[in-house]
């Protein structure tokens, strides 16, 4: 069945301007993270990419090592590309990264200038592209000078492969370094991907923060993990589903202990008083405005194993503000 996008697909979205560019990125876009890979069925895949465009989600977010298996979440979307948004290129933001293990050999992770430029010839190989729009790279890497990981971003967008360059999970110090090298070679660091949730908010610790380091930076920010996997949503009240992803990953299995689903289960109850499902309330703690004026986050980055997952999720959009009562609530439920 050919795909036409919904005529009404941007009033419903809020775009946010990254840092001190151009660009502007939907308040809410989709990972690709999980659901995108050979265990799940394209058809499914399929009809979430769709409807995600349909409500305005403009911005998909990949990786070398997304699947499983690894490479697999990228070949896949390419074929959707060709089938479904091949009309909307222009319309789509599309990023992937490179930092983790992605093949075998002492050239096959990390930072390295032919580590980073060969893996992002091979996603745009999986994908059927020309460019990505962002290329980041998706960790600091001790053992690489810093110089040659930001010239390998620099040549990325120089050589035409990207439009942006990107960093993932590094610290505020590292963040500055990065975007001081970034400036100088005459590619301006964008973005900076990092988990955040109300479960952890490592962001925020440190002279500077990360968020503002970003701001000094002039660089915006997209956030993973909002729903610290799973753990800040009602999914897991009555046990782990037997053959969910949590129940088949130790992290999830061993950190949804029963303090945390009390927790849980508190933070459930403010939800249900603002009118929002506990994921919709999580969603929107990261994009609420700031203290002080401080830029707030540009973009949380969602996965969805459903159509209905999706919608829930892109809820959040109905209610960002929090009072100060309800902050100071969330604050000392998470502290008890």
């Amino acid at each position: 069945m050919t795909y036409t996008a919904a005529a009404d697909r941007y009033p419903s979205m809020q775009y946010r301007r990254v840092g001190r560019s151009g660009l502007k990125l939907p308040a809410i876009s989709l990972g690709l993270w999980h659901n995108f890979g050979d265990d799940k069925p394209f058809e499914v895949q399929r009809d979430i990419l769709r409807r995600a465009f349909d409500l305005g989600v403009t911005h998909f977010d990949l990786a070398n090592n997304y699947g499983p298996p690894p490479g697999s979440a990228e070949r896949n979307f390419g074929r959707h590309l060709r089938e479904d948004f091949r009309p909307y290129r222009d319309e789509l933001v599309i990023s992937t990264k490179a930092g983790y293990l992605m093949w075998d050999g002492p050239y096959g992770e990390w930072g390295s200038r032919k580590y980073l430029i060969s893996s992002l010839d091979a996603s745009l190989a999986r994908m059927g592209l020309e460019y990505v729009d962002i290329f980041y790279s998706h960790r600091f890497d001790p053992e690489t000078p810093l110089e040659e990981t930001m010239g390998a971003l620099d040549y990325a967008v120089r050589s035409g492969r990207a439009l942006y360059a990107g960093i993932s999970s590094y610290s505020p110090e590292k963040t500055l370094e990065a975007a001081a090298i970034l400036k100088d070679l005459g590619t301006p660091l964008l973005i900076h991907q990092p988990r955040y949730s109300m479960l952890d908010r490592w962001t925020e610790q440190g002279s500077p923060d990360l968020y503002q380091a970003l701001d000094q930076a002039g660089a915006g920010s997209i956030v993973y993990s909002p729903l610290a996997q799973g753990r800040l949503t009602d999914r897991y009240f009555a046990g782990i589903p037997e053959g969910s992803r949590a129940s088949q990953e130790h992290f999830l299995t061993t950190a949804q202990t029963e303090e945390s689903l009390g927790t849980a289960r508190k933070l459930n109850d403010l939800a249900a008083e603002r009118g929002q499902t506990l994921a919709q309330m999580a969603i929107s703690w990261v994009l609420r405005p700031r203290p002080n004026g401080a830029p707030p986050v540009t973009s949380a980055l969602i996965g969805a194993s459903s159509v209905r997952q999706l919608e829930d999720s892109l809820g959040a959009l109905r209610t960002l503000s929090f009072s100060t009562e309800e902050l100071d609530r969330i604050d000392a439920i998470l502290a008890a």
